[in-house]
């Protein structure tokens, strides 16, 4: 089987390509405002493990809400930071470009906290992947690190911290804000782990 993993350039995608080491990795820019900053901290990393990356550029910025796309929260958001079906969307565009490379297993990075929205539960992955498999390519969708938090993950991947740093979890921008979920994620995790995240960069 050939894998690929979608690398969105925070710790969880990160920690997932040090700990799986796919056949390639693909990060998309689909009009989030921090795609700047995740493209930067996904190339680095593949850089770093010697892995094969794709950039994917497809502007969906009119269909998000929320942080990620500097809009207003839709009134079925669970929290300010989600956009209407985004890991469907993810998923589905790099399948397309995954298809005719072969690709047979499609990795994601969620971790046992994402369970607070559908599409990080479980039953979506099984669901997505059933979709997937059905069609022609048989993709199948894994998320290796389900029952793992971030931190867990961390230490299974036995990626550094110097490594981890590079990390691009803002929601909100290209060069962290400091303060959205993302960037209080980033610090918790660094704190959990403890590590001096000034020496880590």
């Amino acid at each position: 089987m050939k894998s690929a993993l979608l690398l969105s350039g925070g710790m969880d995608s990160l920690a997932l390509a040090w700990w799986k080491h796919p056949d390639l990795a693909f990060t998309v820019d689909y009009g989030q405002l921090a795609a700047e900053g995740e493209i930067a901290a996904a190339t680095a990393i593949c850089k770093r493990l010697d892995l094969p990356h794709q950039v994917l550029r497809i502007d969906c910025r009119t269909l998000g809400s929320g942080d990620m796309a500097g809009a207003e929260a839709d009134t079925c958001a669970p929290a300010s930071d989600w956009w209407p079906y985004r890991n469907q969307l993810l998923v589905t565009l790099v399948a397309m470009r995954a298809i005719s490379l072969g690709i047979t297993e499609l990795w994601i990075g969620t971790v046992r906290s994402d369970s607070s929205h559908r599409d990080g539960t479980q039953e979506f992955v099984d669901s997505l992947s059933a979709l997937m498999f059905c069609q022609e390519g048989r993709i199948q969708v894994h998320a290796p690190a389900m029952d793992l938090t971030t931190t867990e993950l961390v230490l299974r991947s036995g990626i550094s911290s110097d490594c981890l740093a590079w990390a691009h979890s803002c929601h909100k921008a290209n060069v962290a804000c400091g303060h959205c979920r993302g960037c209080n994620k980033y610090f918790e995790v660094f704190h959990e782990l403890g590590y001096d995240l000034d020496r880590s960069r």
